[in-house]
């Protein structure tokens, strides 16, 4: 599910049982993210979707990348993978007004 920026922020302060996973390149990630994330690069393709089956389904997905067309396609492939709670970060962090986490 697409949701704005204030939306995806209001939601996720307010979730318990959140998890925040970022979906860009391992160089992308070290130039900054939301805090907390995981780095789950879309890009490694099949090992990509190994690294998200492991993830407990159970669980609230709080999706991004640079500017929200591959996280988009992450909440995609993860509710295929039967995952129902995916919410993709729209405008990316390109667009993110909250905290960033620094390297």
């Amino acid at each position: 599910m697409d949701l704005d920026q204030v939306s995806w922020n209001n939601q996720l302060i307010n979730d318990s049982n959140a998890v925040i996973i970022d979906v860009r390149t391992e160089e992308e990630f070290s130039e900054g993210f939301i805090p907390g994330a995981l780095n789950i690069d879309i890009y490694k393709g099949q090992g990509f979707v190994y690294l998200i089956e492991e993830l407990d389904k159970s669980k609230n997905y709080y999706v991004y990348c640079k500017a929200g067309g591959r996280s988009a396609q992450a909440c995609s492939i993860m509710n295929q993978l039967g995952f129902k709670s995916a919410f993709n970060l729209v405008g990316g962090i390109m667009k993110w007004q909250g905290e960033i986490v620094l390297l």
